[in-house]
Formats: structure tokens, C-alpha cells, sequence
């Protein structure tokens, strides 16, 4: 009789399932979220071996390349010799074509996000005949590879005596169909068309409206579009290689391959796998210096349409 008095109340049961199912559920939970957070790390873990490879060979001798583990250090510290010979090396081609990667990922970001922007509030804000008709066509281009724009890019920028000048890497990556994309759809979130009329109201032009009042506020879809280009014009290769033949006008990624081929062509060349691998760490710093003082404003504008109701 005790036993069965000292049974639990109908509620009382209902109330442990609860708890118990409560307690399976958040087990459960914790199980799903270590598994994402080993995918995470795994994939920290696959991103950055490469960027740590490279640092750590950079800090090697030809012959330590070879000869020793390539995850870890050799006993003897060589980076500032590579470094040396990275920009002494044939009377400093390498400054030249960091020079030029320089001016041409600069030249080239800035002008395309500008036209971007333009567009981008042009078909987002205002109405034209065929307005639909030329962003679908805009849209289509991005489907389309670069590689296969290459060789008639060459052939019309030869017919027009642009081969091996700046002028011939510059002027394509001015194009850039998915940053007029981006800047439509952010246009059409972060500009009320409120404010728009108030400035028409006061007798504001078109060209002032933008300048002083719509490209202050797409400023970080400005950024987002002039982070995407930098980084495709630095890493772009393909196009270099083929409107450029002039080392005077290779950027890194051409001067460094042109290294490399060397360094595989010739048994006495083997010096230069040094020089890429020490010229290739050189090369990635200014994207990962850009990516940190700029991550604010890129992520805001990539992330501006998710937050906003």
C-alpha cells in the first residue's frame, strides 16, 4: 500500500516524459552541433594548411625543400634571404610586377565599382525603355566563363594597337555584370525612394542626387564590388598572359608562372622554386591585409538584404 501510495500523480508522469524527452532532445542538439562544429574546424584545418605551407617553405633553402618535412620548419631561418633574392633577382623584375598587380587590381576596382554603382542605381531607381530587357541580357553575361572572352578580347584590343600596354588588362575588368547585379538589389533596399523624390522636390538633378546622396549610402555595396574586383584582377591570369608578352607589363601572377617554368625547364634554375614560393607569400599579403581593414563594410553589404524586413 505504500508503494502505491508513493506512485506519482498522473501529471507528475507526464511531466518526467517531458523532462526525459527534453534531455535526449538537448543531447541530441549538442551531438548536431559538435559535428558541425568538427566540419568547421576541418574546414579551418583545409584552408589554412596550404596559406601555412607556403609560409613555412618561404622560411626554407632550395635544397631544405626537398629534403625536409614540408609542415614544419627547417632548423636554419632563410626568409629574409628569400626575400633578398626575391626582389634582387633580375635587377627586381618582381617590384615591377608587383608594381603593376598593384596599379592594375586599383585602377580596376575602383573603375568598375563605380560603374557598377551607377548601373546598379540606374536600374534599380530609374526608368528607361528596355530597362528589363538590357539587365536580363547583363545577367546572361555572368554565365558566361572568362576564358572564353579572352581571345576575341585579344583580337579587339589588337585592332585597336592596346596589346602590351595596361590599358589592355584594365579596360575588361572594368566589366563586371555580377557587381551591377549586386548593386541593383542593394540599391533597391538601401535607398528609400522617399528620400529620392524629397531631392527632386528641392530641385536636385539626377547627377547630384547620386553623387551626393545615393553613393553615400550604397558605400558598402561600393566596397563589396571593389573587394571582388581587387582580388579578380590580382589573381587574374589568363587574360595577362594573353594580351601581355612584355615582362615590363606581367603582373605577379604571370611574373611568378614565368618563374616557375623556368625553374622546371632548366636543371641549373632550380634556385627559383624559392623565389615563386617566397614571391607567392608576398603576393597573397595585400589581399589578406585589404580583407581585414575593409570586412565591416563588404559584410555589411552582403549581408544588408537579410537584415532588413
Amino acid at each position: 500500500m505504500a508503494r502505491i501510495g508513493s506512485l506519482p500523480a498522473g501529471g507528475s508522469i507526464a511531466a518526467t516524459r517531458q523532462t526525459s524527452t527534453r534531455a535526449v532532445g538537448r543531447r541530441g542538439g549538442w551531438t548536431l552541433r559538435g559535428l558541425v562544429l568538427l566540419f568547421l574546424v576541418l574546414m579551418l584545418v583545409y584552408f589554412v594548411i596550404p596559406l601555412f605551407w607556403l609560409v613555412v617553405s618561404a622560411t626554407k633553402t632550395n635544397d631544405e625543400l626537398f629534403s625536409t618535412f614540408g609542415l614544419w620548419f627547417a632548423p636554419d631561418f632563410h626568409l629574409l634571404e628569400n626575400l633578398h633574392d626575391v626582389f634582387t633577382y633580375d635587377d627586381g623584375i618582381f617590384v615591377t610586377w608587383l608594381t603593376n598587380s598593384a596599379y592594375y587590381a586599383v585602377v580596376s576596382a575602383l573603375g568598375a565599382s563605380l560603374i557598377a554603382t551607377l548601373a546598379g542605381y540606374t536600374f534599380a531607381k530609374l526608368s528607361f525603355p528596355g530597362r528589363e530587357l538590357v539587365f536580363a541580357i547583363i545577367l546572361g553575361s555572368i554565365m558566361v566563363p572568362n576564358t572564353a572572352l579572352a581571345i576575341p578580347t585579344y583580337l579587339v584590343l589588337s585592332k585597336v594597337g592596346l596589346v602590351n600596354t595596361p590599358l589592355a588588362i584594365i579596360l575588361p575588368s572594368l566589366v563586371t555584370p555580377f557587381g551591377v547585379y549586386l548593386m541593383r538589389v542593394y540599391a533597391e533596399q538601401a535607398l528609400p525612394d522617399d528620400l529620392l523624390d524629397a531631392a527632386r522636390v528641392d530641385g536636385a538633378s539626377e547627377w547630384r542626387i547620386f553623387w551626393s546622396i545615393a553613393l553615400r549610402l550604397l558605400a558598402p555595396g561600393f566596397v563589396t564590388v571593389l573587394l571582388l574586383t581587387f582580388v579578380g584582377t590580382w589573381n587574374n591570369f589568363f587574360l595577362p598572359l594573353v594580351v601581355t608578352n612584355n615582362p615590363a607589363y606581367y603582373p605577379l601572377t604571370v611574373g611568378l608562372a614565368n618563374w616557375n617554368q623556368l625553374s622546371q625547364a632548366f636543371s641549373g634554375s632550380r634556385i627559383l622554386y624559392t623565389l615563386v614560393i617566397t614571391g607567392s607569400l608576398i603576393s597573397v599579403i595585400p589581399l589578406m591585409i585589404g580583407f581585414l581593414f575593409l570586412q565591416r563594410y563588404w559584410q555589411g553589404g552582403l549581408t544588408f538584404g537579410s537584415l532588413r524586413s
